[in-house]
């Protein structure tokens, strides 16, 4: 599966079983010789399900909708490519639409749930021993409410297709299933899935479905149904719609749900932070992301050496030619400082003047400022970034092409996740880094998160949860303070998910599950101009954007090609 020849093999398959004039959708013979050629032969049906693999992750690219991904649709960062009109920008303008948005999301989860429910249809005559065959299954059912995820946090309920495979004459379902009815389902097959599974793999099956990642999935669903806009806060007032788009009532004890489907992965004590603070502080959580086996995956999509990342975060000047999204300064100063106190914080010891000394080490590793330092082909050595402006000569004002204005809108460039010694065109350099869908870190802050939402005030193990995060993070000290409320806890725990998950994908569901999407996407973001005189830097803030957010936003439209397609497919409020 994490082999590219795989990937290879498996994309010259489905074209030829989907290519030819009557493929899989076609009742009738060729169809059925189609499906006997493939599932007849072990190599081929392994091929198969890797195929239903390829996609996983698609959901989170940074490049998902061309200069940007669901970064560039929330209030983490700027789209690149500007001049076009993709779903990121319909997002920042509140001119989303179901005509115009992508319908990646719908039809990329659509064709991989017929394709497991394809691969479970035929398992039971796959031409392998009963173990693999058992492995496969359980691995089938997670792949397939994975995407039933995908489709639930973008759109809410929606048709639930059980194990049909529906083909061209058939009468489909469009009804949606009520979000109860699709989240209850997707629970029971992650635990039915992880029955099967060991918590880890090793070998060749590393980076394959584990239990650990069934039960990430869970947690991760429980926690989205327990939040504030599913829990009862949905946008429709009327039924069926109302039960469609989430819980129709407030139910406090589905937080409770949510901490036990966390707690079983920190129970099974197989996964921990990656934690390295003697290298340099906070290096464990640079380090992390570049370790092809570590302790904290529970699921990434699996990859060979690649600069991919490198190739569309660095600067123009570093190789970067087709680029991805640019932080706001709004997500820079999220990150306090090293004392773990907020840059608001009078005790803080935050200078504006140099407003990056003693910065939660987290920042460095996420975002590129104007010095920061950052691999070059020219001696294969780092050396700064200058985003500056120099002024000192105001007859000669100058700047170069990774500065302000010329290389980015903001002041910054994404570092999340880049490898401190690659460069994008040297060919001879890459990373074994496989992007992360599912880590402990987040499980972590989904227990810590669940539980202080169902307790009056947070206990030693919301503590203890969160501490962990700030501990791996080099925070010194990493403790807080005693006597949190709930409240104060509750903004501690989503600060914490900003940093630690920023640029993972999170930040958009999150502050939509929350229900803060209305007031933190609906406001003027910034970014930082600094402007060098005599060798002495000023960092001014410049508006970038007034994001506009209205209620409709907090949930996807379903493309309109899908609605024309049966009056029982119903719309989502406000489209």
């Amino acid at each position: 599966m994490n082999k590219e020849y795989l990937i290879y093999a498996v994309c010259a398959i489905l074209a030829l079983v989907s290519c030819e004039k009557q493929g899989f959708l076609d009742s009738t013979q060729s169809t059925d010789l189609n499906e006997q050629v493939v599932f007849s032969d072990s190599a081929y049906t392994i091929n198969f399900l890797s195929g239903i693999y390829e996609n996983i992750g698609f959901a989170t690219a940074p490049k998902r909708f061309g200069g940007g991904g669901l970064d560039a649709s929330t209030d983490e960062a700027e789209g690149a490519g500007l001049g076009t009109v993709n779903t990121f920008i319909q997002f920042a303008t509140g001119t989303v639409n179901a005509n115009m948005i992508t319908k990646d999301a719908w039809s990329t989860c659509y064709t991989n749930i017929r394709r497991s429910n394809i691969m479970l249809k035929n398992l039971p005559d796959a031409q392998f021993a009963n173990d693999i065959k058992v492995r496969a299954t359980a691995e089938t059912r997670f792949l397939r409410a994975y995407y039933y995820f995908i489709l639930l946090e973008h759109y809410g309920g929606v048709p639930l297709m059980g194990d049909s495979v529906y083909r061209a004459d058939d009468v489909i379902p469009f009804t949606r299933n009520t979000f109860a009815q699709c989240v209850d389902y997707i629970v029971q097959e992650c635990d039915a899935a992880a029955e099967d599974l060991p918590w880890v793999h090793t070998g060749e099956n590393y980076g394959r479905v584990n239990k650990a990642a069934c039960y990430g999935l869970k947690s991760r669903v429980l926690l989205y149904a327990a939040s504030p806009f599913f829990n009862g806060g949905g946008l429709a007032t009327e039924e069926p719609l109302r039960s469609i788009v989430g819980y129709p009532n407030v139910d406090q004890a589905r937080w409770e749900r949510a901490e036990a489907a966390a707690e079983e992965v920190i129970a099974s004590g197989q996964y921990s932070l990656h934690l390295n603070n003697t290298t340099e502080p906070g290096y464990g959580f640079y380090e992390v992301f570049h370790l092809r086996k570590n302790s904290e995956y529970l699921l990434a999509r699996m990859q060979g050496g690649n600069r991919e990342l490198e190739a569309i975060w660095n600067p123009p000047t570093f190789g970067v030619g087709n680029p991805g999204a640019y932080p706001y300064l709004e997500i820079v100063n999220a990150f306090g400082m090293r004392n773990g106190l907020s840059i608001d914080d009078p005790n803080s010891g935050y200078d504006p003047a140099r407003p990056y000394n003693g910065r939660d080490p987290r920042l460095a590793n996420t975002i590129t400022r104007d010095q920061s330092m950052a691999f070059h082909r020219d001696g294969l050595a780092r050396r700064p970034v200058n985003i500056f402006i120099d002024k000192t000569n105001p007859n000669n004002v100058s700047s170069g092409q990774d500065a302000i204005y010329k290389g980015t809108p903001t002041g910054f460039y994404v570092y999340k996740m880049i490898h401190r010694f690659v460069v994008v065109d040297q060919f001879n350099t890459e990373t074994p880094r496989c992007l992360p869908i599912i880590r402990y870190a987040e499980i972590l802050l989904n227990y810590a998160e669940a539980r202080n939402e169902h307790l009056a005030a947070p206990d030693g193990k919301v503590y203890e949860a969160v501490e962990a995060i700030r501990q791996r993070a080099g925070l010194s000290p990493h403790t807080l303070p005693t006597g949190l409320s709930q409240a104060d806890m509750r903004e501690i725990i989503q600060n914490e998910r900003q940093k630690e998950l920023a640029f993972e994908g999170h930040r958009f569901f999150d502050v939509r599950r929350w229900k803060i999407a209305e007031t933190v996407e609906n406001r003027q973001l910034h970014g930082t101009e600094p402007v060098r005189v005599a060798g002495v830097t000023t960092y001014n803030t410049i508006d970038v954007r007034k994001r506009v957010f209205n209620q409709r936003m907090y949930l996807w439209p379903i493309p309109q090609s899908e609605i024309a397609k049966s009056v029982d497919l119903l719309q989502n409020p406000g489209y």
